[in-house]
Parts: structure tokens; sequence; C-alpha cells
């Protein structure tokens, strides 16, 4: 029996859990008017109705333990014991480039996913648009039927967007405005719908639903910790994709003005553990991927980071911790434990490979810290961090570091085990990141 069809009647049944607590008004976190600034709340807290208990039985994508509620953690000699801080309805650490889930915690549990659905709005796609200095000229209809309290990173109707502006605003702002024109450039939701779908489908992200682009709250709009750890590492296997994920800061078009130079405000990137704000500290060696906020999601968060050559994907959803910015700080701890774990647990699954991918055999002979028979990394790839790279603010200079070094391994080990898999290339970091900051613009700001 196929996993689709041993799934189905687990996918069926969770389907409209995420629903069945009750749906409140979509928005964005911390929405401001234009021209005004983000003040710091809580993020998801604690509720005084009874939290929801996951599914009993789950997808087993990736392996049986994935599928059973509760942490799945095998602890080997000498490793650490998880965070006990750790308060999110679901949450996964994994290494990018084996694949091995090193625990995981409700995996496959569909919920509602907020803005992390960009992730594969974004992997979808961005092949489609190679010309990152294609221009658009935005209509009414480009902007129609965006959510109330969505994100937004300020596009305005009959102003001009290169590819490259959109982009940023899709992955610094998380700019629902800049996920419409997309959408619309691509010939519509229907279509781009359908094919974020098929291409969830194709990574075997079986728990992803998606009905609206952007992550906005809607009926039957689903993923789980497991799937958008999938898609983030797809996506992290495409240059531009890593680039994005990576930048801290850009300058953002404003309004064009008749015999006047077009004006740039300073838009910044959302996730805090790689540009810090709110007493959040960058997380060294954090290079994306994305963050969001609804009111029915809660918090959500996934995250890729390197550490001593390793690199590892982590995400976290829904945390009922009262403290504040608990996605962050729930993830950075899971982060420290992957690291201090590694080689010294047993995996208790994998990120399985997208379904058009023939796997062959792994080397013999040796393995990876943390997880099971993996890869050689490719001798002609560079070292992730160059000595002294450390431009920005904390750990943002070694993450558009790695953007351009050790990730590009994921894509070249996974190479060597998926045969299929192209190999990513080498990409040429922007120098938006490190530019002076232009003056601030009048683009509203939203921090998920």
């Amino acid at each position: 029996m196929s996993v689709s069809n041993r799934t189905a009647g687990a996918v069926a049944a969770a389907l409209l859990l995420p629903f069945a607590i009750g749906v409140g008004p979509a928005h964005a976190d911390e929405p401001v008017k234009p021209g005004g600034t983000a003040t710091p709340t809580p993020t998801a807290t604690a509720s005084a109705s009874p939290q929801p208990k996951p599914p009993a039985n789950m997808s087993s994508v990736g392996g049986a333990l994935l599928g059973l509620p509760g942490t799945q953690v095998k602890l080997g000699a000498g490793a650490p014991v998880l965070p006990k801080e750790l308060s999110a309805r679901s949450w996964i650490v994994a290494d990018a480039e084996s694949g091995a889930v090193l625990a995981s915690h409700n995996a496959h549990w569909r919920l509602a996913p907020a803005s992390t659905l960009k992730m594969l709005f974004a992997d979808t796609l961005l092949p489609k648009f190679t010309d990152p200095q294609r221009t658009h000229l935005v209509t009414a209809q480009d902007l129609s039927g965006i959510g109330e309290g969505s994100s937004l990173v300020g596009i305005k109707e009959k102003q001009s967007y290169t590819v490259r502006d959109l982009w940023l605003g899709v992955f610094l702002r998380s700019g629902n405005d800049a996920v419409h024109v997309l959408t619309q450039m691509n010939q519509g939701l229907d279509r781009t719908v359908a094919e974020m779908n098929a291409h969830a489908a194709e990574l075997q992200a079986l728990d992803t639903q998606v009905k609206t682009p952007d992550g906005y709250d809607a009926p039957g709009q689903v993923s789980s910790a497991y799937d958008l750890t999938l898609i983030a590492r797809s996506g992290m296997q495409k240059p531009a994709f890593r680039e994005y994920a990576a930048t801290a800061r850009a300058a953002f078009p404003g309004e064009a003005k008749p015999g006047k130079k077009r004006e740039t405000f300073e838009i910044q990137n959302t996730n805090r553990l790689l540009t810090g704000d709110f007493g959040i500290a960058p997380y060294q060696g954090m290079a994306g991927v994305k963050n969001g906020n609804t009111t029915h999601a809660g918090a959500t968060f996934t995250g890729v980071a390197e550490r001593n050559g390793r690199v590892l994907l982590v995400t976290v959803m829904n945390p009922s911790s009262k403290e504040q910015h608990a996605v962050y700080k729930e993830a950075a701890r899971l982060l420290d434990w992957g690291f201090a774990a590694s080689g010294k647990v047993t995996p208790v699954g994998e990120l399985v490979a997208p379904r058009n991918v023939v796997p062959v055999a792994r080397p013999s002979g040796g393995t990876e810290s943390g997880a099971a028979a993996a890869p050689e990394r490719p001798q002609s790839v560079a070292p992730a961090v160059a000595a002294g790279a450390h431009g920005g603010s904390g750990g943002v200079g070694i993450a558009l570091a790695i953007a351009g070094g050790v990730l590009v391994l994921l894509a070249g080990a996974v190479f060597l085990v998926n045969r299929r898999w192209p190999a990513a290339g080498r990409p040429r970091p922007r120098p938006a990141a490190s530019d002076p900051a232009p003056a601030p613009g009048p683009g509203p700001e939203v921090a998920p």
C-alpha cells in the first residue's frame, strides 16, 4: 500500500481539526500604519481553554515514529536532554544535509501554517521568474483580495516594481501585497494554488493543503512541522531562495513622483533570529528561512543554521508559552540542542526525497555525526564561512556567507544520494544586506 493510501484516513480525519477549535479573524502580528513603528507584543500565549490534542494516528511519511503523537527522540551516550522550555504544539529538528530527523514532537500534526507557507509559494514560483530585473506595473486587480490586517511591504497601484523587489517584499516583510502581485503575474489565484498543491505533493509534503498562497488563515489550509521542513530544504537548494532568505535588510522602492528621483525606504527581515530585535539576539549562523503569525495559526517559524560545518533545520509551530516571542526562543533552544546532540542520537526518521527522485545506495562505511550513514561532502565546495565574515548585525554576516558557501553543500550532498536532484550553484551575494540603510520611507512595518 502506498504512503498516500496508508495515511489517507488520518489525513481526512485531521483536516478539519485546526478549525474545530474555532477560527477568529486572521491578521498579521503587529500591523501598524504607514510610517509607524511596531511595538513588541507577546507571541502565542496560553489560553484558558484546554489545548487541543494531536490525532492518535498521523502520517508516517519519513518513518513510523514520526506518525506518533508526543515527543520522539533516541538519546545515546552523552547526549543532552531536550530543553524543558518547549510549549509548541509541533516541532522538528533535522540535519539539512543527510535528512536525518534528530528529534520531533507531533511532527505530522496538520496545523495552520501562517506565513511559513510562503516558503512553498517561493519554492514553486521562483523558477518561473528567472529575470530578477523584469518589471511589472501594479494594477488594482493585483492588489485585490488581500486579507484584513495582512502584513504588507507597501506596494502601490500604478507603480512599477522589479521581480527582485517583489521577492524581497515576500521574504523580508512577509508582504501579502507582494504575494498577490506575483500571483497575478502567474496567471491568478487558482493557477497558483493548484501549482503549490502539486509541488507539495511532489515533495511528499502530504500534510499540506493550500487555499491561499500568502498563508492567510483559511478553512482547510494546513501544513505540518515535517512538511514545512521538507519545503524549506527544497527551497534552500535554489540559489535565489537562499539569497533572499538570508538577506537582512534592503532598499525598497517608494512612490515614483513626476520630475523627482524615486525614493526608497529600508525594509528589514522579520526573522528575528536573523536580524535580532525586540530583545531577541541574532542566532549565530542563522541563514533564514521564514516566520509567520496569524490569529488562528499562532506563531510559526522554520529556520536553518550552521555551526562547525553542520547545517540544521528546525520548525516550531504555535507555542502556548506566555514567554515573549516564544517561537524564536524555542527554535533557538532546539537548534542549540541539535548541534550539541549531533553524533549522540539515533535518528527517529528522515526527510524524504521528492517523488520523482530515485534514491541510490548511500556510501558504505562511516556515518555522519548525528545521523545514520550519509554521503560524503563534495570536496570541491569551499568552506562555509570565510574568516572574518561578520558583516551586519550579529550572525547576519555569517548567514550571508553561508548562503554562498555551506548551504550549497545541502544540494551537493543530496545530489550524491539522489542523483536527479540538481546541485545548486553558488549565488553571488547581493549588497543589500550590508549597504548603508536608506532613509526610512512610508512603508508599513509588521513583525510576525
